[in-house]
């Protein structure tokens, strides 16, 4: 093992080391970003000691969902999840959906995607996507896995589809929700999960989540980084390269938690139950217990006993 002093990518600076007050997970993180690839152990390293024991690894193609489902084979806590995201949705084939298919067979797969509609950017046409996020659905169906959710702009029609396909679905979250009150209740109407991130933390954009996040049910509700992407506005302190990581998480924690009126390991222990059931996720006895505590404890202004 090397002496030599720690560089700049395995340190965060103090005033944003910051530990969770209960374990949590993180259910949106790029780790195959070439960004990590010089520091990927001392990243788990923080995000452990910040309290992010589980992670999920977002596979948006191929090549990314096999190197999530390495990684999460070499790291325990890793999870993958694999899909074709929108932006990539022209390139959805025969062989694509066997590949998928062929990686769904693997128990560290946990969800499908990410995958759905982006009308933001059109980097596929609509159609193209629409097609793609159908046979994805199919899949979801077919092995009975969770679906991980990405929309922009595209809310009315997701919404649509969505429902033609709810009774054949397990579970479904729309990951980094940033969408108007009237998408998000046409989410939970439909039972989806919802998950945070970081552009709750942000002034600019993410002002009108305020107003909405004490809508969202604690049992579904989710909280993740989208890593290295949507660094946090709140930090205490510069980050060198302004990449963001896990272990930054309970920074977003702290902020959804004001914005709902309930305390950080209320949003922690609710968040992280709520991901273990959608995801399927193995835990042991004692965090079982914790888990199982009433629902209405963590409901916004519900307190603690």
């Amino acid at each position: 093992m090397s002496n030599a002093a720690p560089s700049a990518v395995d340190t965060l600076p103090e005033a944003l080391r910051f530990s969770s007050p209960a374990p949590l997970v993180d259910i949106g993180a790029n780790l195959t970003h070439e960004s990590f690839a010089q520091d990927l152990e001392p990243t788990l390293s923080r995000a452990r000691a910040a309290g992010v024991d589980t992670l999920i690894i977002t596979g948006t193609d191929v090549e990314h969902a096999r190197q999530a489902l390495a990684l999460s084979h070499r790291y325990p806590g890793l999870y993958a999840t694999a899909g074709v995201h929108p932006h990539d949705a022209s390139e959805w084939t025969p062989e694509v959906q066997a590949a998928m298919a062929e990686l769904y067979r693997d128990p560290l797969v946990v969800a499908v995607g990410e995958c759905g509609l982006d009308f933001h950017r059109n980097f596929s046409t609509p159609q193209q996507q629409e097609r793609a996020f159908e046979a994805q659905l199919a899949l979801a169906a077919d092995n009975g896995l969770p679906l991980f959710v990405h929309e922009r702009d595209a809310g009315e029609r997701m919404s649509s589809i969505l429902r033609s396909w709810r009774d054949d679905i397990r579970h479904a979250v729309v990951h980094c929700f940033t969408a108007d009150r009237e998408t998000l209740h046409r989410y939970l109407d439909l039972d989806l999960h919802i998950g945070l991130t970081g552009w709750i933390c942000d002034e600019r954009r993410g002002h009108h989540l305020r107003e909405l996040v004490a809508d969202i049910p604690s049992h579904r509700l989710m909280v993740e980084t989208d890593c290295p992407y949507l660094l946090p506005r709140n930090l205490p302190a510069k980050l060198k390269g302004r990449r963001h990581e896990p272990a930054l998480l309970p920074w977003i924690v702290r902020e959804i938690a004001h914005w709902r009126n309930e305390s950080e390991a209320q949003l922690a222990i609710s968040s992280a139950a709520t991901a273990r059931r959608f995801f399927a996720l193995e835990t042991d006895l004692a965090l079982e217990t914790d888990l199982a505590l009433d629902t209405d404890r963590f409901r916004p202004g519900g307190g603690s006993d």
